[in-house]
């Protein structure tokens, strides 16, 4: 169950994992729906026939897929919430790095570390969280991000 609680309160919990999220399919139409958002059509994405033929041995999924995916798994995490939030937006990321391919058919999910959370004026919170995505069954995450994130209370 996900806690809403005062931001300060969130504070207090920096350097700790404060959530993990549920597990989402990669499938090859979510992989295919993005190449046509995105217009990136790489046969490593969309051609399995073609994608078998490499070290991935079929489709993998975009790694700004992946990357994608942190507000829905964030969604989906129990990670606290900061009480009274009228606006959250997305500020930007200090690191990302794609460590690991995920591959059409696994499943991924994200760990959440909170790294710093402060006030930046009045009522506008600036949370930064270490983001690790996981894909099931391998010991590799597929990537790790520093993301900063702002709240408005």
């Amino acid at each position: 169950m996900t806690k809403i609680i005062p931001p300060a309160e969130i504070a207090e919990m920096v350097g700790t994992v404060v959530g993990t999220s549920d597990w989402i399919d990669i499938t090859q139409e979510r992989v295919d729906r993005f190449a046509e958002a995105t217009g990136d059509f790489q046969f490593i994405h969309i051609d399995p026939e073609k994608a078998k033929l490499t070290p991935f041995g079929g489709t993998i999924a975009h790694g700004f897929l992946t990357l994608s995916l942190i507000p829905l798994l964030t969604e989906q995490s129990d990670c606290p919430r900061p009480l009274g939030i009228k606006m959250a937006v997305n500020y930007g990321g200090n690191r990302t790095r794609f460590l690991a391919p995920v591959r059409v058919g696994k499943r991924v999910r994200g760990q959440f570390k909170l790294l710093e959370m402060e006030e930046k004026r009045p009522g506008q919170w600036q949370q930064t969280m270490e983001i690790t995505v996981e894909i099931e069954g391998e010991a590799k995450p597929a990537l790790m991000s520093e993301w900063i994130t702002q709240f408005f209370v």
